[in-house]
């Protein structure tokens, strides 16, 4: 059993071109980048967004905030023959408050099996991961929202799997002024229900801190947050290094064009000598009365580059 549940770890960390990230958390490091393509472009910076149905993935208190187009669907074009998605539908009921349901997906693709002098057998298996939440928020006080989703994991390769279930939790208070949001979120935390064998495995937890602000006078939305403060680090106040920032400036009143910068990608991915544009990402999103729709590019360093589509629809 244990060398099954190795290869399920080599499998789920090996495509992922930032795999220093998560080995902790193989199996269940997919979490990490279940997202929508607007965040991509923002560097995950997305903490304290309104009024977008993929915020629900960095703090579920956001989706009381959101007034149309609450179905969303996003694809990401992962490395190599991997290829992941998640989608969203919100609805409110009544005086009771806001909920959601999610589900996310990632598929490695086939795998020849082969004997242990490495001879091809002609036979194939996959792997995947699977999530399922159930999400809800409601107002607190006056401009302070909170939020839960409760998620069921799955990741499995062959005749191999393994299960967990977590809660995500934020908190949401739109400032006064109508143009800036403060948000705090817990990611990730819960345990694993079944295992290998006697193997057991972690989930990345994530501790998430942000901001947002709309200039006045600039049709520009800058955003900022502090990720991974769970994360061990030599010293506490390494941890405030893991920070992404990302500004999203208004063309009109149909287009989006956005840039982001993650610090902790651009110092772990990539050798100093050769980091590129490791860290930075990009997006666009046209908005219309009839639906929404977002691209989102990131570099992680100079072997993957990640590309998400989002489309967002009032069902």
């Amino acid at each position: 059993m244990k060398i099954k549940f190795l290869i399920l770890t080599a499998v789920a960390i090996s495509v992922l071109p930032f795999n220093y990230l998560f080995a902790n958390s193989a199996p269940f490091s997919f979490l990490r980048y279940v997202s929508g393509a607007r965040s991509a472009g923002l560097s995950g910076a997305f903490v304290s967004v309104i009024n977008d149905p993929t915020a629900l993935y960095f703090n579920p208190a956001t989706i009381s905030t959101v007034e149309n187009k609450k179905f969303s669907a996003t694809f990401l074009k992962h490395v190599l023959d991997v290829n992941s998605g998640n989608s969203i539908y919100i609805f409110d009921y009544k005086d009771w408050g806001t909920f959601a349901g999610s589900v996310g997906y990632t598929n490695y693709g086939n795998f020849e099996t082969a004997n242990s002098q490495g001879d091809r057998t002609g036979n194939s298996f996959s792997a995947s991961d699977l999530s399922f939440g159930l999400s809800y928020s409601q107002k607190l006080d006056t401009n302070l929202y909170y939020g839960v989703t409760l998620k069921f994991i799955y990741t499995g390769i062959e005749q191999v799997s393994t299960t967990a279930f977590a809660v995500d939790a934020g908190l949401l208070y739109k400032l006064p002024d109508g143009r800036s949001n403060l948000g705090v979120s817990v990611l990730h935390a819960g345990t694993q229900m079944s295992k290998i064998g006697n193997e057991s495995a972690s989930l990345p937890l994530d501790v998430r801190i942000g901001a947002n602000h709309r200039l006045r006078g600039l049709p520009l939305l800058m955003n900022f947050s502090f990720h991974h403060l769970a994360d061990e680090t030599d010293g506490f106040f390494d941890k405030f290094k893991h920070f992404s920032i990302g500004g999203e400036l208004y063309i009109g009143k149909y287009v989006q064009l956005r840039l982001g910068y993650d610090n902790q990608v651009r110092n772990f991915t990539s050798a100093d000598t050769d980091k590129g544009l490791t860290g930075f990402s990009g997006g666009l999103g046209i908005k219309t009365n009839d639906f929404n729709f977002d691209y989102g590019y990131s570099k992680y360093g100079a072997a993957a580059s990640l590309h998400r589509f989002s489309i967002g629809l009032e069902l």
